[in-house]
């Protein structure tokens, strides 16, 4: 793994949406197949790179509500491939004292693949080093619709009423829960769009665009998008006075 030395304002959560390994595979005359298998492997030296310069919370967009539309070999070959990745991940997350946890409608899942997620989260329980979040059959759309069914139903058993509905509470009943909102975000494969991800938790989010692939992402690139999130002034909505010492970076 390429180190490197990261800008002192580090994003607490980064939220990543990893894009492009068909693309990727194209471009390397490869099997589309051989382009997710790789982009899988990068997600290690991708995390281990976060953790070691401060971040976190990392969570990636793995596999998507919508990626289910994909052809039937393809999306075949995903669940392979999540299944083997867990498989051969679990030693060097527990290594890393890396706390994992999967957010998104398990059920249509493999029942082998439901309880690989379960044993993850189970061995992994006690760390924190890093929290690493995994979006699996996961979409925003999904987890809005699923709180506020969840909040319909708290309301009509007199658990909660109407007027006690707020942001905290729409926020308590997402998968993102126990998440801090996400300070960045870095898609790669040149697309800009979020594509359905973290739509509640976005709303002050910044965004860093990279236009190569998901396997050709490197700690190098990394390393540009969180020095330009250290220069960004997030305002919330409000508005900040100029730092009177423009060499100073403010810090979070």
């Amino acid at each position: 793994m390429t180190s490197f030395t990261a800008p002192v304002k580090v994003p607490l959560h980064l939220a990543i949406i990893m894009d492009g390994n068909s693309r990727w595979a194209e471009t390397k005359g490869l099997l589309r197949d051989e382009g997710h298998r790789t982009g899988a492997k990068h997600v290690r030296t991708i995390a281990e790179a976060c953790a070691d310069e401060g971040v976190r919370y990392l969570s990636l967009f793995a596999f998507s509500t919508e990626n289910w539309q994909r052809p039937r070999d393809e999306v075949d070959f995903l669940i392979q491939l999540i299944g083997e990745t867990l498989d051969n991940e679990l030693h060097e997350l527990v290594k890393r004292e890396t706390k994992v946890q999967f957010i998104g409608e398990r059920s249509r899942f493999p029942s082998r693949i439901q309880k690989k997620m379960w044993e993850c989260e189970t061995e992994t329980s006690n760390y924190d080093k890093l929290f690493l979040t995994i979006a699996l059959n996961y979409g925003g759309r999904w987890d809005l619709t699923n709180a506020t069914r969840e909040i319909a139903q708290a309301v009509q058993q007199g658990y909660l009423q109407p007027d006690e509905i707020d942001e905290s509470v729409i926020g308590s009943y997402l998968a993102t829960r126990n998440l801090p909102a996400p300070d960045l975000c870095i898609r790669t494969g040149g697309d800009r769009r979020i594509s359905n991800f973290l739509l509640w938790d976005f709303a002050y989010t910044e965004f860093y665009f990279a236009d190569c692939f998901w396997p050709a992402f490197t700690t190098d690139e990394l390393q540009g998008a969180l020095r330009e999130y250290a220069h960004r002034q997030r305002r919330f909505g409000g508005r900040r006075e100029l730092n009177p010492n423009p060499t100073l970076v403010e810090s979070n």
